[in-house]
């Protein structure tokens, strides 16, 4: 039997001699790669934190010690460790266990992590929960994968550490988040790492005093406390300690013995305190070092080379499309600037820098940032497009409307990911910002059905002057083969598109849906119910011509949206139909109110009702009622 069959919870593992210990992390760290290669997952940074969750899990009485992970990528060995070993062929699968941090899923789950930066403030709170109940646990907030870079950690670190409180920060240093990480905060705690001063004076000190004779050792120790003394002006040790915390580090977190005999101390002692871990991202990944390209793979790779065993024949995602299409744009306007939050290559943005590297920012995890940058960029007459994950633009929504909307600026704003995300589940899923994008005034809010139009939707919003704009596209392969933006135009502003007439049902479509409409539509016309079809592109403002002709025309409206039913497209429409027509019906049909939890996208949109078949079931439903009540 292997060590890791052997250790079913962190109680087996704490029985477990050093050199055990550092075999279980190799076996982990082997099962990782050979695991995800099958499910596919964000293997990165959990390669990177093997021997740094053994060290914790060791050295901490969990699950009443409460480990509180930022973000979720790193708990790979931390599910291994809790007895998840066997789950990890479910990873990210419907019904299977989750790509992240969940407390549902297990008791040593302390708190949900899937966006970043919220370890620190989370474990405060448990701290402060802990302290008010007369409870006695340690709280260990584990910051890493470029999480130091967002506003809010400083926000928790700022509050702890002025608290007093007894709570531990580990500092998981792996210069990386999904690119490399950027800004002064990066290049400080790097310094530390490189500085020659004070790794010689370190070295020469831990050679004296190891080798020190009897009461000499006396002399070493008062020199450790110099070390000390030095080390608050050579390290990131001043700042963290100005900050009301105890700093200790740097730490090689691939050292399980040096991190078991740090840890077991700072677990001892009282308030707040840092422990900065330097640990490698993709440690142990045979293709390679710890580059960009690991931080996440699909089912099906090769462990070996990362590559596809598989390779993919159809058309370019919606991702690819923009990208390209982006700095082919840039080219032809150099007012045109791009921003994004620490995603270069998930949001495309990376063709781009690759071909205008001047104009192209990554300001790292900080989405509200990037926001008021990109105001303050149009108020000199730049074109400032913000590319950023649906679900993480939630993170700068006060900014967009404080920032951007108020102001009446020309910020462009490309929501990737937008609608259901398929494997990353619940946490990663962009199913609200048409209805937060709508209640902005002054907002475009657009969607593109296809790969073409997304460029012409794009190619529109850098003309738009007269306010922000934002388009939603999925993570999904676009249906088109699309052609070099050069050769689309501009979609003219504040219209749809009559794809197909019909009867008394109309269906109004945005974006995703619109190929499932027509497909249903199809299916309804070969059973003799003919339905009109709508390319509804422009959500806000709606093309107020073609729906008055609408209205007109059809007893009923079903709009179908690729995102929450809750204060959606199709709540809107409703409350604007219900004005020029009382007497046509509007139903709604998206997302339903709950969690939508991880599984492939297609079987998602099934259960949500949003493919041809259910489309058209619900038009059926719809037909049925009429012929009742009419």
């Amino acid at each position: 039997m292997t060590l890791l069959e052997r250790v079913t919870s962190p109680a087996v593992l704490r029985t477990l001699s050093l050199e055990e210990q550092k075999t279980l992390a190799d076996e982990i760290r082997a099962f990782l790669i050979e695991s995800c290669s099958v499910t596919g997952g964000h293997i990165g940074a959990g390669l990177g934190v093997v021997e740094l969750t053994v060290a914790l899990h060791n050295s901490f009485d969990t699950p009443n010690d409460r480990l509180v992970w930022d973000v979720g990528h790193q708990g790979y060995p931390h599910k291994v460790i809790t007895g998840r070993a066997e789950g990890m062929k479910t990873l990210r699968q419907e019904n299977g266990i989750s790509g992240f941090l969940k407390r549902s899923e297990s008791e040593y789950d302390a708190f949900g992590a899937g966006h970043a930066a919220t370890s620190i403030s989370a474990a405060y709170g448990m701290a402060v929960g802990r302290d008010l109940a007369g409870d006695d646990f340690k709280v260990v907030a584990i910051i890493g994968d470029g999480s130091l870079g967002s506003g809010l950690a400083y926000e928790g670190l700022n509050n702890a550490g002025a608290s007093g409180r007894d709570i531990i920060v580990v500092l998981n240093d792996n210069e990386m988040s999904i690119a490399p990480n950027v800004g002064a905060m990066h290049k400080y705690l790097v310094s530390v790492q490189r500085n020659p001063i004070y790794n010689r004076i370190r070295a020469a000190i831990g050679d004296f005093t190891d080798h020190a004779p009897g009461a000499i050792k006396d002399v070493g120790k008062l020199l450790r406390k110099w070390e000390e003394s030095v080390k608050m002006f050579l390290t990131p040790g001043v700042l963290f300690e100005e900050l009301g915390f105890r700093y200790f580090g740097p730490v090689d977190g691939h050292d399980i013995a040096q991190m078991n005999v740090l840890f077991k101390a700072v677990r001892e002692m009282k308030g707040p305190r840092l422990v900065h871990v330097v640990t490698q991202k993709g440690k142990g990944f045979p293709a390679g070092e710890h580059v960009e390209k690991w931080h996440a793979l699909p089912p099906g790779h090769d462990p070996e080379t990362g590559k596809q065993l598989v390779a993919t024949t159809g058309n370019a995602n919606y991702t690819s499309v923009f990208g390209k299409g982006l700095a082919e744009l840039m080219s032809e306007d150099p007012r045109i600037a791009v921003l994004t939050a620490a995603m270069p290559g998930g949001t495309g943005v990376a063709t781009a820098a690759k071909a205008h590297p001047t104009r192209v920012f990554d300001v790292g995890i900080a989405e509200g940032h990037a926001v008021t940058m990109a105001a303050g960029m149009a108020t000199t007459g730049s074109r400032p497009v913000v590319a950023i994950y649906s679900t993480f633009l939630q993170r700068g929504y006060d900014n967009i409307i404080h920032d951007v909307a108020i102001q009446h600026l020309p910020v462009i704003f490309c929501m990737d990911r937008a609608g259901l995300v398929g494997e990353d589940g619940e946490t990663h899923a962009g199913l609200y910002d048409i209805a937060y994008m709508l209640a902005v005034p002054n907002m475009t809010v657009t969607a593109p059905k296809d790969g073409r139009e997304l460029l012409g939707l794009l190619r529109a919003s850098v003309q738009h002057t007269s306010g922000p704009w934002c388009m939603r596209y999925p993570r999904d392969a676009s249906p088109d083969i699309v052609p070099p933006i050069s050769e689309i135009e501009a979609v003219p502003y504040r219209t749809w598109e009559v794809l197909r007439k019909g009867g008394d049902v109309a269906i109004l479509a945005v974006g995703t849906m619109v190929q499932p409409a027509l497909a249903a539509a199809d299916a309804l016309a070969a059973e003799g119910l003919p339905v009109t079809v709508v390319n509804c592109r422009f959500l806000k403002p709606y093309d107020e011509l073609t729906l008055g002709a609408i209205v007109a025309d059809h007893k009923q409206i079903l709009v179908v949206e690729e995102g929450t039913v809750i204060n959606g497209f199709g709540a809107y429409m409703a409350s604007v139909v219900a004005t020029m027509d009382p007497a046509v019906r509007v139903i709604a049909h998206g997302v339903p109110d709950r969690i939508i939890y991880a599984a492939a996208r297609s079987r998602q949109l099934g259960a949500c009702g949003l493919n041809a078949h259910g489309i058209a079931e619900r038009v059926r439903a719809l037909h049925e009622s009429e012929a009742i009540t009419g």
